[in-house]
């Protein structure tokens, strides 16, 4: 059962259900999670734990970028499960359609810049 409560816990916020479908669109880092969402880095990396810790997402190092990306299902078949449904599910929601609408404009490297570029001039 704890496996369980686990991906229902984790499915219980919006911002993460958000992300998944993000996810399941492009593989991304906590920075354009936090672009996309608009919500603190330190929390984007929270609700990407919690995922994490479900079974729901898996993550790889890239030099300075961790991917996220969804898991496979493997390690959980409630997430496997979940997973399979949810890309059909939500695909018609206004908040999810816009969320997949701005990925493409959301690039990595332009966030690094910017923030780069905020702290030389501060």
């Amino acid at each position: 059962m704890k496996d369980f409560l686990k991906v229902t816990k984790a499915l219980s916020d919006p911002n993460r259900v958000k992300i998944l479908k993000m996810l399941q669109h492009k593989v991304m880092c906590v920075c354009e999670i936090q672009v996309a969402l608009g919500i603190a880095q330190p929390t984007a990396s929270k609700h990407l734990k919690i995922l994490e810790e479900a079974g729901m997402v898996n993550s790889q190092r890239d030099c300075q970028w961790v991917n996220y990306y969804p898991a496979d299902g493997q390690d959980s078949p409630y997430a496997a499960t979940l997973l399979g449904n949810l890309r059909h599910w939500l695909e018609d929601d206004e908040d999810v359609r816009q969320l997949i609408e701005k990925i493409p404009t959301i690039q990595r490297e332009e966030i690094m810049c910017k923030r780069e570029a905020a702290c030389q001039q501060s």
